[in-house]
């Protein structure tokens, strides 16, 4: 099996070892903040898929965790193994059932917490803060800078310095405008190997935040990233089953469901981070906290008056304000008002809303 990137770290995220265990077991959640690459011949990526991890279609002996070393890259599917004939589903994330202990089951998504936070290095890190609860967590707990990205006016740059004098601690402002968010498009397009609206309008500021972070000095940036998904941070999980975007009949099911796109997200975003200079950090996806988050009863993921992640933030009062670790936010595209400024920007260039997709397009027109 070759490589289509330069030799070395052939397996991210973990050793050899556990990893070798993790197969030999079938052990879901070894005790890793995940892992991707190269072992004894296969190649293997977790069950959340929290490293990127490419084959290529043309050459099924090819592998990258980057796209653009590969002609026909397709991503190796979380919680598979897989060699030059095929693939094999090896884990499956785990289904406990709800731990009905309240107070047991916020202490121990807060002593995962405390546990895995104090094992990150602050050793060229940095922390981007938009001031919600998950990045609220890594400050208080992160010996780290903090940094937020978006437009002057935008909410999270609002919230982030509100929250920042809350915790007594500084706070960069990553200040977008036109002319950096139009230059940024194409390198996050082909980085990701996406062009969609969406996608694109979600990379762009970690792509922007990673690349002033790596400017700075910083090789190492940390995200909440995942916390939404686990912690059931979504209108449309907490609405279950009468939101029509899930299909699931209860919160813990959509919570669940919501889960099996995480793969897909890590990919999009870890691949931006990389493309600014830096490596991303996600310390509350490690399996500890999975784990804890997973046995939480739907009590906990949404209250009776519809505070979503409602584990995460009592659990979040051991080391945040109260009213801090209440604080709903937006997500990032949206927040930094990044999403908005691509539609002004695609409108501006004669891509008007009244064509299919008009982002889309003029995101494309760009790459082209």
């Amino acid at each position: 099996m070759t490589a289509g990137h330069a030799a070395g770290a052939d397996l991210q995220g973990a050793g050899p070892d556990i990893v070798r265990s993790a197969l030999q077991t079938g052990e879901p959640l070894p005790g890793t903040n995940g892992f991707a690459g190269a072992l004894d011949g296969r190649l293997t990526r977790d069950v959340l898929g929290r490293y990127p991890l490419f084959v290529d279609a043309d050459d099924p002996d090819a592998w990258s965790p980057d796209p653009r070393f590969l002609s026909s890259p397709e991503p190796l599917p979380a919680g598979h193994v897989g060699d030059g004939s095929g693939t094999s589903h090896v884990w499956t994330l785990p289904d406990p059932s709800p731990n009905p202990d309240e107070t047991a089951a916020v202490e121990a998504v807060a002593a995962a917490i405390a546990e895995r936070t104090a094992d990150v290095s602050a050793d060229g890190l940095a922390v981007g803060f938009s001031g919600g609860v998950d990045s609220a967590i890594l400050a208080a707990r992160l010996d780290a800078p903090l940094y937020v990205v978006g437009f002057p006016d935008s909410h999270d740059v609002a919230a982030a310095q509100s929250a920042a004098e809350l915790l007594d601690r500084d706070l960069t402002v990553v200040e977008l405008d036109h002319d950096r968010l139009r230059a940024a498009i194409p390198a996050v397009a082909r980085a990701t190997g996406r062009t969609n609206a969406m996608d694109v309008s979600i990379a762009l500021p970690l792509y922007l935040l990673a690349e002033r972070v790596s400017a700075d000095g910083y090789d190492r940036l940390a995200l909440g990233q995942g916390a939404d998904e686990l912690f059931a941070g979504y209108a449309k999980v907490a609405n279950a089953p009468e939101d029509s975007r899930v299909e699931a009949a209860t919160v813990r099911g959509a919570r669940r469901e919501v889960l099996g796109s995480l793969p897909d997200q890590f990919e999009r975003d870890v691949l931006a981070v990389r493309a600014g200079g830096a490596e991303p950090v996600a310390p509350l996806v490690h399996d500890r906290i999975v784990e804890a988050a997973l046995a939480l009863p739907e009590s906990l993921l949404v209250s009776t008056d519809g505070q979503r992640k409602r584990g995460l933030r009592l659990a979040a009062q051991r080391w945040l304000p109260d009213d801090m670790a209440a604080r709903d936010k937006k997500a990032m595209q949206y927040g930094s008002l990044v999403s908005r400024e691509i539609d002004r920007l695609a409108r501006q260039a004669g891509f008007k809303r009244r064509m299919d997709d008009h982002v889309t397009t003029y995101v494309q027109s760009l790459v082209e």
